[in-house]
Formats: structure tokens, sequence, C-alpha cells
């Protein structure tokens, strides 16, 4: 999207869409049509997401949509009509959800508007904090308006969690010092087999595609034994010692390998999320105090969108989320 004073303006495949900017709520405005020129799909598949939105009371349709008079010309003659429009809330929320090519570059789109909220000028230390308290914040409103269809996420509970990020930042310094968590501390012996998590994972399948939130695709296996080569990943040991000594790091282990090998045709991250709170649920130590609904969606967008370079980074930071 590009913005200026008046519109921001999506660059899509069918060309440049221009959206009614309303900046005194910080917000835009589009209809059915305009959204799927967007996502590149036909305005029958934009209106049966928005009902399903609705209908699933992620978003209140009082609070998110509007009307708005069109004039249009039909047979030389102008007429004018009202046709519903949809806010930012809306347009996102579709536009995790929409399965096209143009979906997921406006996904794509939007994780890198999250990271640049995140990352430009906000080192996460004492002084930064404190000379741009007014800045952090802001960034935090983007945050909340970017994170994925599915969470139960409003603004109270992502000021909490950056809250609690920024009171570990704070005291230790670990981001900016790279020391962050190196393991766990929950050292019980768990066991797990490829049998229990695939059961466990099937059982996820059977309940969300119960509910129309998943299609055929989801949870099948792209290659066989896939599961078996992350649980054998995850339980390994060397020298006698397990590779992985603490729930924590088989945890978050865990996360990355369903979310980042795609051992699924579709639905890795909805899988993998699920796999990490269930495992840590089985070891006894799913805190939900700690993992609400919208930090399981932070972190697991974390893991999907990280680069493989910056694997031990990426766990280091879920190990310092798991500390008490």
């Amino acid at each position: 999207m590009k913005e200026n004073k008046q519109l921001i303006i999506y660059q899509a495949k069918t060309g440049a869409i221009e959206l009614q900017g309303d900046f005194t709520s910080e917000t835009i405005w589009a209809n059915r049509m305009q959204m799927a020129k967007i996502f590149g799909v036909n305005p029958q598949a934009i209106s049966k997401h928005i009902q399903n939105i609705y209908r699933e009371k992620e978003l209140q349709k009082i609070r998110t949509s509007s009307k708005m008079e069109l004039v249009q010309n039909e047979s030389g003659r102008s007429v004018t009509r009202e046709v519903d429009i949809y806010n930012l809330d809306i347009l996102i929320a579709v536009g995790y959800r929409i399965n096209s090519v143009i979906g997921t570059k406006f996904r794509q789109w939007a994780t890198k508007i999250l990271h640049k909220h995140i990352t430009k000028g906000y080192t996460i230390n004492r002084s930064q904090i404190k000379n741009n308290y007014s800045e952090f914040t802001q960034a935090v409103e983007n945050l909340k308006s970017l994170l994925p269809v599915g969470s139960l996420v409003d603004q109270k509970s992502v000021l909490e969690l950056v809250s609690a990020f920024t009171a570990t930042w704070l005291s230790i310094d670990a981001y900016d010092k790279d020391k962050l968590a190196t393991s766990g501390t929950t050292k019980r012996s768990v066991m797990l087999t490829a049998q229990e998590l695939s059961e466990a994972l099937t059982n996820f399948k059977f309940e969300i595609t119960k509910r129309g939130e998943a299609g055929e695709l989801f949870g099948r296996e792209r290659q066989p034994n896939s599961i078996d080569g992350i649980v054998g990943n995850i339980m390994q040991s060397f020298g006698g010692k397990p590779l992985y000594p603490t729930i924590e790091e088989k945890a978050a282990h865990l996360l990355y390998f369903v979310v980042k090998n795609h051992p699924f045709s579709d639905g890795n991250k909805r899988s993998g999320a699920y796999a990490f709170v269930w495992f840590l649920k089985k070891a006894g130590i799913l805190n939900l105090s700690i993992i609400a609904p919208s930090t399981l969606t932070v972190i697991t967008l974390l893991v999907a969108e990280s680069e493989p370079k910056n694997k031990e980074k990426v766990i280091k930071l879920v190990l310092q989320l798991l500390r008490k």
C-alpha cells in the first residue's frame, strides 16, 4: 500500500486500488468490489469471509462497517445506490483468510509493516523506551491491527503482553546484549511419540474442521513420516543425554519444527501452535497467564516469519517467554 494525505492505495496485479482514507479514525474504507480486486478473487468470496468474520464474532459489524452512496451510470443515466463499506480491521481480517496468490503477498506486506513498526527506531533497552515512550506505545497499537484472524486479541491484551516483555528486557537487558535464556528450567522427564502427537493433531483437525475453520488439505502430511522425523529430532540423545534436556526446550523446538519444516499441505502454523500448547499441557507446565491466546499468536508468527539463520535466537526468545 502507498499512502498520501488523502488515500491509501494497494498496488495489486489488477491495478492501483484507491481507498477512502478516514485519518481522523486512523482507518481506511473499502467496498467488497475493491477488496475483491485487491486480493484477486470474486466478490462472492469476500462476502463469504465477511459473513464468517461477523458470524464468529471476530469483529463487530457496527464498529467495522458503514454505508456510502455510489453514483453509477446505468443506461445513460446516473443512479445513486447505497453500498456497504468496511474498515481496515475487516480488510486485514479478510487478508489473513483469503486463499490467493495476492492474498499471500498481502500477508507478506503486512508482516513487513509489522517488523518495521517494531524495529524502526525502537531498540528494546531502558534509555530508548524512556525517551520514545509515546512512539513505543503507538507501535504497539500498530501491532494490534496487524495480528491474524482467529486470535482473541484486543488493545488491553496486546499492551499487557508487550508490558510483560518490556519488564523482562529492562530488568536484564537480555535482547540487546544477546543474553536471552539458552535453556528451560523444567528437567522433569516427559515422553513424546510420533503416534501420540499425530493423534493429538488429528483430534485438533477434527475439531476445527467441524467448526468450518479448516479445509480438506489441512493437516495432511506432504511426505510420509514427517511427524516421526520431527519427534525424532526433539527426543534425540547425544552421548547418552537428551539433546534438549528441558520440557521448555522440547516445546520450543516442537513449535519451530512444525511451523518451519512445513510437514503439512496446509495448516502448519496452526498445527505448530496447537502442538506447542498441547505438549506444555501434557507436561503439566502450561501457564495460561503466560501463554495467552494473543501470546501464542505473536510467537507463532515470529517463528513463521523468521529467517532460518535466526533459528537459535528465535528459540531463545520462546524460552525467555516461558520463564516465569
